[in-house]
């Protein structure tokens, strides 16, 4: 069953249960207010028979000779009923036709043995009850309850004149109004289901729309069409799922297209010195050319060109995948940077480059793998060498402070021809190179940032290139302090 009927069952189920449950709730409520407000009206309506009784026991102190028997108590009640328009009169009553000569039987002698019998639920009983509330004249049934009035005299209570309560109610007005309520509140209810039908139908529509839209966008996007976008004008859980699809569907297509580049170029980069030392040995091996050791020397710094491609590709993908490991252990900074200084002193010199080391970070030491810190600044510093056209390097050391946290920072400056704003963020891209002929022909495969991008988030340092201070590109990195 799909989400839209679960959820328009749900809903409607819910709501019309509680529509019922009320209908049904008020219904009982109506009818038990009829019942106790004819109850309280009939014991209202008998309070002026208790002062009677009163009164008339002031003057003679015995029952038996102000009532007499049950009958004419109970006539006594009738009566006083009827005056108080409680009870239609007689006259009132709709009359049974006589036939002539039909005889009406005579009451039983033995009514008042009917008391034993289960009483109805919508008839009244009505008995004198003495000061200790024992039945003088009357019905008392033991499975009723009854409205007891006090008969007072003097301040004494002498007497009590008790009505059943009734359960139900057999005819009169009352009952003709609690009927026609009931059928009010069913129609109600019947008016409100309805309603409930075409509004959950409506509110479930109203839910599941923007799920479908979502779900038809994923099914897009795993078919990988990641120009999928949701259009959700929402301020709830699902307008921020559908902005995070976007989001989604955004990085996927960059991803997408990073994924394409990346292979157009590494086939490019791998077949391009493939294809020479297969032309060259080819050549070689038919005759055209000479296996002499210039050729042979070219076969091979082709090699090698291939052979560092790779080396780098599965360097990279060891870092991608986790698998580039570090040996952590506290490195004095000093040391780096003249090992540094030494190393490419020679270089510097048959490339005519002026070399200046600033390092203002004395004493300073980081928990870093001393190995691949090399292995950064040496990418870094060829880079320089063989793509920059400089004359100038500048390798500055400083101690900074960035939102309580200590870092190293070292600034690698030149003033070669540098690189367009444009082309910045993308330096640490994965073969992106600003002139790739010129990196070519130095040998180069287009990997050394991004090595050393990963190098540095090794660390959990921070990589950026900018425009250098002296003219060309300026590389800053970011490596946290070791705390002593």
């Amino acid at each position: 069953m799909k989400i839209h009927n679960k959820l328009f069952l749900i809903l409607f189920s819910f709501t019309f249960s509680i529509i019922a449950g009320l209908v049904v709730l008020i219904q009982y409520s109506i009818g038990q207010g009829i019942i106790d407000f004819v109850n309280a009206k009939e014991v209202k309506a008998l309070e002026p028979l208790a002062v009677q009784l009163a009164n008339k026991y002031a003057q003679t102190p015995s029952w038996d000779k102000i009532i007499g028997n049950d009958q004419r108590f109970l006539r006594l009640v009738e009566s006083q009923l009827q005056s108080s328009q409680f009870l239609p009169s007689l006259r009132d009553m709709p009359q049974r036709p006589e036939i002539r000569g039909e005889r009406r039987p005579r009451p039983p002698q033995h009514m008042a043995q009917r008391d034993r019998r289960p009483p109805p639920e919508h008839a009244a009983h009505y008995a004198l009850l003495d000061e200790n509330q024992q039945r003088i004249f009357g019905k008392l049934f033991e499975d009723l309850k009854y409205i007891k009035t006090p008969i007072e005299l003097e301040g004494k209570t002498i007497a009590y004149l008790a009505v059943s309560k009734r359960k139900s109610l057999a005819d009169g007005y009352e009952l003709d109004f609690l009927k026609q309520q009931t059928n009010y509140l069913w129609l109600i209810a019947l008016t409100a289901g309805l309603l409930t039908l075409l509004l959950s139908f409506l509110l479930a529509r109203h839910l599941v729309g923007p799920v479908k839209q979502i779900a038809s966008g994923m099914h897009k996007l795993t078919k990988g069409q990641y120009s999928t976008k949701l259009l959700l004008d929402r301020k709830d859980e699902l307008g921020q799922l559908s902005e995070d699809f976007n989001t989604l569907a955004f990085t996927l297509a960059k991803d997408e297209q990073v994924r394409k580049r990346w292979l157009a170029n590494i086939s490019h980069e791998l077949r391009t010195p493939m294809s020479i030392l297969l032309g060259e040995l080819e050549a070689m091996l038919l005759g055209i050319r000479e296996p002499n050791n210039k050729n042979i020397s070219s076969a091979n710094d082709e090699a090698l060109h291939l052979k560092r491609l790779i080396d780098d590709l599965h360097m990279l993908n060891s870092a991608e995948l986790g698998g580039m490991h570090y040996t952590m252990q506290p490195t004095d900074v000093g040391f780096l940077l003249n090992s540094i200084e030494q190393k490419y002193h020679v270089i510097f010199e048959q490339h005519a480059i002026n070399f200046y080391l600033l390092n203002s970070a004395n004493n300073t030491t980081v928990n870093a793998d001393k190995t691949r810190i090399l292995q950064l600044l040496d990418n870094i510093l060829m880079n320089a060498v063989h793509y920059a056209q400089c004359s100038t390097i500048s390798l500055s050391a400083n101690n900074v402070n960035i939102k309580g946290q200590a870092y190293l920072e070292l600034i690698i400056e030149d003033n070669g021809i540098g690189v367009e704003q444009t082309h910045l963020s993308h330096l640490f891209e994965y073969l992106y190179r600003v002139d790739s002929s010129r990196n070519r022909q130095e040998g180069g495969s287009g990997l050394g940032l991004s090595i050393c991008q990963h190098i540095v988030k090794g660390h959990k340092g921070e990589i950026s290139a900018e425009k250098a201070s002296i003219g060309g590109l300026g590389i800053v990195i970011k490596l946290p302090l070791l705390v002593q």
